[in-house]
């Protein structure tokens, strides 16, 4: 399939952009009554439960500290032998287009995906598979480099600079 998520600003946060106020936000797993929230009919795009249901995968979902019963944004990944591997990023329906709310949700969940990596002692090393025509914007707007066919990686050095950028405090 290829991820398609964009990644519209890197912020410390994420940012309101009608205000340009930065949220603090919290990346925590999510349970199985998130899942009742989680629909088509909602906005989400993807099946959340086919993630959730997996029980090699991690499914983490973004909120602020203000908003706190307000999912932002969702990541699925999996610890690898040496990396982790980046399945699903999906911005709720409230932060994509041009009548968004907040930016910078998807770089928040591509740092704390990072970060893990660091705390799992794999040097913030993630890896995952782009739509072909989203590669470029990889490589610009979070480093990554491409390491085989369709397949791209965040190494120690980029992953530091996402991480520090949201997980600074």
């Amino acid at each position: 399939m290829g991820l398609d998520f964009e990644i519209d600003k890197l912020t410390e946060s994420i940012e309101n952009v009608q205000t340009g106020e930065s949220l603090e936000t919290i990346v925590i797993p999510i349970t199985a009554d998130d899942l009742k929230e989680l629909t088509r009919k909602n906005g989400w795009r993807f099946d959340w439960k086919i993630e959730f249901s997996d029980k090699d995968r991690q499914v983490c979902k973004l909120i602020t500290k203000i908003e706190p019963n307000i999912i932002q944004g969702l990541v699925s990944f999996e610890k690898n032998e040496g990396f982790i591997y980046l399945h699903l990023i999906e911005n709720s329906s409230n932060n994509i287009g041009s009548s968004k709310k907040y930016i910078g949700v998807a770089g928040n969940l591509v740092a704390y995906v990072c970060k893990m990596s660091v705390e799992y002692g794999y040097e913030g090393v993630v890896v995952f598979e782009p739509k072909t025509a989203l590669i470029p914007h990889y490589e610009k707007a979070l480093g990554a480099v491409l390491i085989g066919n369709r397949r791209m990686a965040i190494f120690e050095e980029n992953a530091k600079v996402l991480i520090n950028m949201y997980f600074h405090k």
